[in-house]
């Protein structure tokens, strides 16, 4: 049976909302929304979940106040934990989130970036079929060696989707081009795009570029225009559904959520990414930036 192996972290997210973000020396004030269990990875699996499908989480849960209230989140939600470690606690953020809808972070990281080897001993990798990565944990070179050596002994048949996110700048080069040579599927939004291939050209150019690297699809959010994909055959923008945005954070996550779902279960890519919008669209619909229930 095809299985999903989601890679990364999981925040304790403190929800703010703001009427705006403040500039340099100003002083605003913000509504606590409340503290949540999150991170790319969290929110990924979430959206796995959701749709029913077989998935393992692995994410570093370490000792401290955050790590506490993931690993009782996790346990809540019948989220098997497969990476308890002692070396730290897990991080947090501060996500700001304005009237529209749109959020920024401020991220104070923890065990997420203390990747090591000897974690994926207790994996099986020849299990999974489909992997999910993301570049926040991507940026530190040794956590991303880490993980990249542990994705290089997959079986030759996965599928590896790296998700960009917004930390895509801070990818060293020796890390983008293990990327490339590992043949992972690029999903990105459009500012994420430009960092990958900065220029001029158009979506479709750059999209073209990186199907030339790395011989795999590449995915392209474009907010409420919807998704750009293409395999280097195939092109096509899936319009977005029109939806009232309340929070957008774990929409680009749970995106990806749908996606590998959908591409493990061997569904063409237009497919996929139709359910991908859809479920996206869900989920900005709602103030939790999570469809784990």
């Amino acid at each position: 049976m095809a299985k999903i192996l989601v890679i990364g972290a999981a925040f304790v997210d403190v929800l703010v909302h703001v009427p705006e973000l403040p500039q340099t020396g100003e002083d605003i004030t913000g509504i606590l929304q409340g503290y949540r269990v999150g991170g790319s990875a969290f929110n990924v699996y979430g959206a796995i979940q959701y749709l029913k499908a077989s998935a393992d989480l692995f994410v570093p849960v370490g000792q401290g106040q955050y790590a506490d209230q993931i690993r009782q989140t996790m346990r809540q939600s019948r989220i098997q934990q497969l990476l308890s470690v002692p070396d730290a606690d897990n991080g947090w953020d501060v996500a700001y989130v304005e009237p529209n809808g749109e959020r920024s972070f401020l991220t104070i990281n923890g065990v997420e970036q203390l990747w090591q080897p000897e974690w994926f001993d207790r994996l099986t990798l020849s299990d999974y079929d489909t992997f999910y990565v993301s570049g926040y944990e991507l940026e530190n070179d040794t956590t991303a060696a880490v993980i990249l050596d542990a994705l290089s002994r997959k079986r030759p048949d996965a599928t590896v989707l790296v998700d960009a996110s917004p930390r895509a700048a801070f990818l060293s080069e020796t890390t983008w081009q293990r990327l490339w040579a590992l043949g992972v599927m690029v999903h990105c939004n459009e500012t994420e795009l430009n960092t990958l291939v900065p220029g001029a050209a158009t979506v479709a150019q750059k999209t073209a570029h990186l199907v030339a690297l790395t011989h795999q699809p590449v995915v392209v959010t474009l907010g409420a225009e919807g998704c750009y994909f293409t395999d280097g055959q195939t092109t096509a923008l899936v319009p977005a559904d029109t939806v009232t945005v309340v929070n957008t954070i774990g929409a680009g996550d749970t995106h990806c959520g749908g996606l590998l779902v959908a591409l493990s279960q061997g569904q063409p890519l237009l497919e996929a990414v139709t359910q991908a919008n859809r479920l996206a669209g869900y989920v900005v619909g709602m103030e939790s930036g999570s469809l784990l229930r």
